[in-house]
């Protein structure tokens, strides 16, 4: 009976430690304003299939990320250039990184498929976001908007 006892909990841990979230969260990269955002619903359209980024001489006033075939809703100021980058057929981002000070400045997108892209100034404290878990992948974004984008957050998962 013991033996059973015993088995059972180590079944229990083992398959206990196999639905552990592999999720994981960096940020809040940027300054203090503007109005709270989050893309978190858009997970559910499906993986980071494009991205689209206004940018000025000063800093990131918009953003835009389309999940599998949809597009969230757009993020920030009207003003500036805008960059549309779509990524490859299975290609994922696996490092974002770049510049902040009231306002988030650059940001440099790595992929899974060795593409560096960069939208943006360079200028400002520097930041580095990769995911803390292996074959884990930008998820979605959240963070806080105005005239430009205020500061970004970056969660990670499978």
């Amino acid at each position: 009976m013991l033996a059973i006892i015993l088995l059972a909990l180590l079944c229990a841990s083992a398959s206990g430690n196999a639905i552990q979230s592999r999720s994981s969260y960096s940020g809040e990269y940027g300054g203090n304003g503007g109005k709270r955002f989050s893309h978190s619903g858009n997970q559910l359209d499906g993986p980071i299939a494009a991205i689209r980024v206004r940018s000025n001489s000063l800093y990131i006033t918009g953003i835009q990320v389309r999940y599998g075939t949809v597009w969230s809703e757009y993020v920030g100021g009207k003003l500036g250039d805008l960059e549309e980058i779509f990524l490859h057929p299975g290609e994922s981002v696996i490092q974002v990184s770049g510049k902040y000070r009231f306002f988030v400045k650059q940001l440099i997108i790595v992929t899974d498929k060795g593409r560096k892209l960069t939208f943006g100034e360079d200028s400002g404290i520097s930041f580095n976001a990769v995911p803390l878990h292996p074959n884990t992948v930008l998820r979605f974004i959240s963070g806080r908007s105005s005239t430009g984008i205020n500061a970004i957050s970056l969660h990670w998962d499978v």
